[in-house]
């Protein structure tokens, strides 16, 4: 597929990539449970929502457009008729006059849907919304689930006139963007990332996933220095022409990374150490003075007890 030549810089926010996957997973899980009610499959492990033909939802995507840069900030759902290929038009319009009243700056920038590639039938949707905008997005979502997959499976599409075969036409091109992200965004996926696992995990299942990512993280960075090492090292060596330009960027680089060599690093490293060994003491402490002190109301109950029960066997000889 081509790419797009309008030079429109997009920029989308999280908070419609979840939208559009909860609209999708809903309305798979509804399909799944309806099929169950009817009786059609019984529930065995072969029939599970990931074994049914994976269904399209449609929406409309809503955002703000300044000179060339398109920043899509939400979405909404949309019904969608099969049989004459459209969207509610009405509810679409509904909608829209909703929205116009919470963010007055919001406007329809185009639609979305789900699916592994661009339909045919998508480019009849997307003409019926060119009176609402002259030049609609196409956000489209790949629900399928690719692991060694490490872009996001999402594509922004514009549509432009081409000539095929002497007929002008109007087709989908592929247009690159980026995520843009607010505070209260940033603190909600971050949210979300912290949640209990459904599965009942404890918290030291937390824990260790929590620590794997962390030592994700630092390989990758490790990995990466030394990369730049070794290139600093052949620069060095004349085994490759020098670069001002990049030797600059590697510069400003390492210095935004710590220098755990300094003294002053040594001593609030081992403040922290002691801090949280401290910490950790106390905590155990405490733990073990409550356990004590339950043995302790137990053992007074139980002699409590015994004693009522030797003075009245005492008393009834």
């Amino acid at each position: 597929m081509a790419s797009s030549s309008s030079g429109l810089t997009f920029k989308l926010h999280p908070l419609v990539i979840v939208n559009v996957s909860d609209h999708y997973t809903r309305v798979k899980s509804q399909a799944y449970h309806s099929q169950l009610s009817a009786g059609a499959n019984a529930p065995t492990s072969s029939s599970s929502p990931s074994s049914l033909e994976s269904p399209r939802v449609f929406g409309c995507v809503i955002g703000t457009q300044t000179g060339r840069t398109v920043e899509i900030f939400n979405s909404f759902e949309l019904l969608y008729d099969p049989q004459t290929d459209s969207l509610d038009r009405a509810f679409l319009l509904k909608k829209e006059e909703l929205y116009k009243k919470v963010f007055p700056n919001f406007y329809i920038l185009g639609w979305y849907s789900t699916g592994s590639d661009a339909h045919e039938t998508d480019m009849q949707i997307h003409k019926a919304l060119m009176d609402i905008n002259e030049s609609p997005v196409y956000v489209l979502l790949n629900p399928t689930i690719h692991h060694a997959q490490k872009d996001l499976p999402v594509s922004i599409y514009e549509s432009e006139l081409h000539v095929i075969d002497g007929i002008p036409q109007l087709i989908f091109v592929r247009a690159t963007y980026t995520i843009e992200t607010v505070e209260a965004e940033r603190i909600s996926v971050d949210h979300v990332a912290h949640l209990k696992p459904s599965d009942g995990g404890s918290a030291a299942t937390q824990l260790a996933a929590h620590l794997s990512g962390i030592h994700s993280a630092i390989k990758m960075l490790n990995s990466r220095i030394r990369v730049l090492n070794q290139y600093l090292v052949a620069m060095q060596k004349g085994d490759i022409p020098f670069d001002n330009s990049l030797l600059r960027q590697v510069s400003s680089l390492l210095r935004r990374l710590p220098a755990i060599e300094s003294g002053k690093f040594q001593d609030d490293f081992l403040m922290e150490y002691n801090n949280t060994l401290l910490i950790t003491y106390l905590a155990m402490i405490t733990n073990c003075s409550s356990t004590v002190n339950e043995v302790v109301d137990k053992l007074n109950v139980a002699y409590d007890r015994h004693s009522r029960r030797g003075g009245a066997r005492s008393a009834f000889i």
